[in-house]
C-alpha cells in the first residue's frame, strides 16, 4: 500500500493546494455558522453575516499575528492555508456589502447604519482583541511591522 504525503505533491502545486484546502474549510465554516445564527435568531438584520465578519476579524487578528510572528516560524504553506485560504473564504466582506445594499434598497436606514457601522467598528475592535490575545499566548507584545 502506498501512502500519499506532502512530498508526493509537486512543489509548485503546494501553495495552491494549501489555499484550496483552507478555502473549502473556511467556506463551509462560514455557511454553517451563518445558517446556525439565522435559525437561532430570526431578524431582518443580516445577523449571520455580522457574526461571521466579527468572529472572522478576531480570528484573523489572532491567526495573522501568530503566523507572522518571527518567534513561531510558521511554515509558509500553513500560513497560506490559514490566512489566505481559510480566512479569505470565511471573512469575505462581499456578503457584507450585498446585505448593506439590500437594507439600503429596502430603505431600512436604521438597520443599514447599525449593520454598516457595527461591522466596521466592532470588526476592528475584534481584530485588535485577537492580536492582543496572540500577544498573551506569546507571553509578550508582538510588534507589528510598518505597512
Amino acid at each position: 500500500m502506498t501512502t500519499v504525503g506532502v512530498s508526493m505533491v509537486p512543489t509548485a502545486l503546494r501553495p495552491v493546494l494549501a489555499i484550496a484546502l483552507g478555502a473549502v474549510a473556511g467556506a463551509v465554516s462560514r455557511y454553517y455558522l451563518e445558517m446556525g445564527v439565522s435559525h437561532i435568531v430570526v431578524t431582518t438584520l443580516p445577523l449571520g453575516t455580522l457574526v461571521v465578519n466579527l468572529t472572522g476579524c478576531g480570528a484573523m487578528g489572532l491567526a495573522a499575528t501568530l503566523c507572522l510572528a518571527p518567534q513561531l516560524q510558521v511554515h509558509p504553506e500553513i500560513r497560506l492555508l490559514l490566512l489566505t485560504g481559510f480566512m479569505g473564504a470565511y471573512t469575505t466582506f462581499s456578503s457584507y456589502e450585498l446585505d448593506s445594499e439590500r437594507l439600503g434598497a429596502a430603505q431600512r436606514w436604521g438597520l443599514f447604519f447599525l449593520y454598516w457601522a457595527g461591522s466596521g467598528i466592532l470588526g476592528w475592535l475584534c481584530l485588535e482583541l485577537g492580536s492582543r490575545l496572540a500577544g498573551r499566548f506569546m507571553g509578550s507584545t508582538i510588534d507589528h511591522p510598518e505597512p
